[in-house]
C-alpha cells in the first residue's frame, strides 16, 4: 500500500507541476501582453535597440509574476483535479480507502512551497527588478522619438514646430515642405516654405540640423521686437528669401539612463526589513513633528497670553517689573478706536500666520502618512501574495473534484471568473487602504479574509462529497430553512398573542 501510495503521489505531483508550468506562461504571456499595452507610447517609434527591448521584457516578466503565480495555481489545481474526476481516478483512489485530504497532501507540500518561493521572489527579487523596470521606463519616457517624418501630414513630434511634407525621394530628401516654427512663442511664430530639404542628426546625436534649399521664410513680430528694430505697426512681419538655410534644432536622440539610485527610496525598491525599517523611522519624524507643533501652540501667546489662567498680562506705565493683569474684554473696552483698530490688524495678523503655520504641519504630516501607507501596503502586499497561492489551491482543488471537469473548457472559465473576483476584491482593499478610509492590515488582507472561507466551504463539500451543483440538494436545503423561519415565525407569533 505504501508503495502504492507513493506512485500516486508522483503521478499527482507529475500531471499538476506539467499543467501548472503551462498555465503559468500562458499566464505571464498574457499579463505581460497587457502591461506592455498599457506602455505602448513609451517603446513605439523610439527607436530602440534590441538590448533594451530584451531588458524591459525581462523586469517587465518579474512585475507580472504575483498576478501570473496565484492564476496559475488555481488554473492547474482545478484542472488535474477535473481530470481525476472526470475519468473516475479520483473515485477509484477513494474507494482503495485514500482521503481526499492524503490525496492533496504531496500538491499542498509543492504549494506550501511555491508561497515560500513566492515570498522570497517579491521580498529579494520584485524590488530590485521593479527598481530597474521603472528606471528603464522613465528613460524611455525622456527619449525623444525616432525621426521619421511622414508624408502629406504634419509631423509635431518635435517640440516647437510643425512640419509638412509633401513628398521624399528614394535618397531621403524632403520636397515642397511647409515648416511651423513657434519655438520662441506663437506671438513670435515663423513660417518657413522650401522646395527642398534634408535632415539630418549632428555627430553627438543631440541636434537636428534641416538644411533647406530654394525658400522663404515670414516672421512675425511683436510689439517688443518692433521697438528694437524701430519698426512701425505698418510692417506687422518679416519676409526673407534664400536659396540656402540652415537650422539646427535641439533634439536629443541618445538614449539616457535614468539614475537608479533616486528610486532606491520608493516603496516598491525595499525589502521587507527596509520596509519595516522606512515606517519606524517615518512615525518617528511624524511623532516628532506633532510634538513640535504642540509646542508651538502652547508656548507662542496671543499679545502675551498666558494660557494657565486664560488673562492677559501687558506691562503697565508705573514700573518695567510691575504687570498689571487685565481680562481680554476689559483691556478692548479701555481702548479707543484707533488703539483697537490696531489691536484686531495685530491679532488677524498673528492668527493668520498661526493658520499657516499649522496647515503647513498639517501638509506635512499628510506627506508623512502618505509615505507610511505607501510603505506598509508594499509590506502586507509581499505575505498576501504567499498566502494567495495556498488560498487559491484550496479553492481550485476541491472545486475541480465537485464539478469533475478537466481540460481547458469549464476550468479556464471558472478560473478566470474567480481571479476576476479576487482581483476586485484585492484592489478595492487597496484603494481602501492607499485612501487612508481602512487600516493598511484590513484592505490589504481583504481578499483573503474573504476567499479563505470560501477555499475551507469547498473542501469541506469535496471531502464530504456533497452535491454543491446539484439543484435538487439546493431545493432541499432552501425548503428546510424556509420551514425552519416558518417555525421560529409561528412561534413568536404565539409568544404575541400570549
Amino acid at each position: 500500500m505504501a508503495k502504492l501510495v507513493k506512485k500516486i503521489d508522483i503521478y499527482l505531483l507529475r500531471n499538476f507541476l506539467g499543467l501548472f508550468l503551462a498555465t503559468f506562461f500562458i499566464a505571464i504571456f498574457i499579463l505581460l501582453m497587457q502591461f506592455m499595452w498599457m506602455h505602448v507610447n513609451d517603446l513605439v517609434g523610439k527607436g530602440i535597440g534590441l538590448s533594451v527591448l530584451s531588458e524591459f521584457f525581462l523586469y517587465a516578466t518579474a512585475s507580472v509574476v504575483p498576478l501570473a503565480l496565484p492564476l496559475a495555481i488555481l488554473l492547474s489545481s482545478l484542472i488535474s483535479f477535473g481530470n481525476l474526476a472526470e475519468k473516475f481516478e479520483l473515485t477509484a483512489m477513494k474507494a482503495s480507502g485514500i482521503s481526499l485530504f492524503r490525496i492533496m497532501r504531496p500538491l499542498i507540500f509543492t504549494v506550501a512551497l511555491l508561497s515560500v518561493g513566492a515570498f522570497f521572489f517579491s521580498n529579494n527579487v520584485l524590488p530590485k527588478s521593479q527598481m530597474k523596470l521603472w528606471a528603464l521606463i522613465f528613460s524611455l519616457r525622456q527619449k525623444s522619438p525616432e525621426l521619421q517624418i511622414p508624408v502629406g501630414e504634419f509631423y509635431d513630434e518635435i517640440s516647437g514646430y510643425h512640419i509638412y511634407v509633401h513628398n521624399k525621394t528614394p535618397k531621403g530628401e524632403l520636397l515642397n515642405i511647409m515648416i511651423y516654427d513657434y519655438s520662441s512663442g506663437f506671438d513670435n511664430a515663423k513660417v518657413m516654405v522650401a522646395d527642398t530639404g534634408k535632415l539630418a542628426a549632428s555627430a553627438d546625436k543631440r541636434y537636428l540640423i534641416l538644411s533647406l534649399i530654394n525658400g522663404e521664410s515670414f516672421e512675425n513680430l511683436s510689439q517688443k521686437q518692433q521697438r528694437a528694430t524701430k519698426t512701425t505697426k505698418n510692417i506687422p512681419y518679416r519676409r526673407e528669401t534664400f536659396s540656402h538655410k540652415r537650422i539646427v534644432i535641439d533634439f536629443a536622440t541618445n538614449f539616457n539612463r535614468y539614475d537608479e539610485s533616486i528610486l532606491e527610496d520608493q516603496h516598491v525598491s525595499k525589502n521587507v526589513s527596509q520596509l519595516i525599517a522606512s515606517i519606524d523611522s517615518v512615525h518617528l519624524v511624524s511623532a516628532e513633528r506633532c510634538r513640535e507643533q504642540s509646542n508651538q501652540l502652547v508656548t507662542n501667546r496671543y499679545f502675551g497670553r498666558d494660557n494657565s489662567r486664560g488673562e492677559v498680562i501687558i506691562p503697565t506705565s508705573i514700573t518695567p517689573d510691575e504687570r498689571k493683569t487685565y481680562s481680554i474684554d476689559s483691556l478692548a473696552a479701555s481702548l479707543g478706536v484707533q488703539r483697537k483698530k490696531q489691536m484686531y490688524t495685530i491679532a488677524k495678523e498673528r492668527a493668520t500666520t498661526y493658520r499657516d503655520q499649522i496647515e503647513y504641519n498639517a501638509i506635512m504630516l499628510d506627506d508623512a502618512e502618505r509615505y507610511i501607507r505607501k510603505h506598509e501596503i508594499e509590506l502586507y502586499r509581499k505575505f498576501t501574495l504567499a498566502f494567495a497561492c495556498l488560498i487559491f489551491f484550496f479553492i481550485g482543488a476541491p472545486l475541480g473534484a465537485i464539478i469533475r471537469k478537466g481540460g481547458l473548457g469549464a476550468p479556464v472559465v471558472i478560473s478566470v471568473i474567480l481571479f476576476i473576483i479576487y482581483y476586485i476584491i484585492d484592489n478595492t482593499g487597496y484603494k481602501m487602504a492607499r485612501e487612508a478610509l481602512w487600516p493598511c492590515w484590513a484592505g490589504m488582507w481583504l481578499s483573503s479574509f474573504i476567499l479563505l472561507p470560501v477555499g475551507i466551504f469547498l473542501t469541506y463539500k469535496a471531502t464530504t462529497d456533497s452535491p454543491l451543483f446539484n439543484p435538487e440538494a439546493w431545493a432541499i436545503m432552501g425548503k428546510r430553512i424556509k420551514d425552519k423561519i416558518s417555525t421560529y415565525a409561528n412561534q413568536y407569533n404565539r409568544r404575541s398573542v400570549n
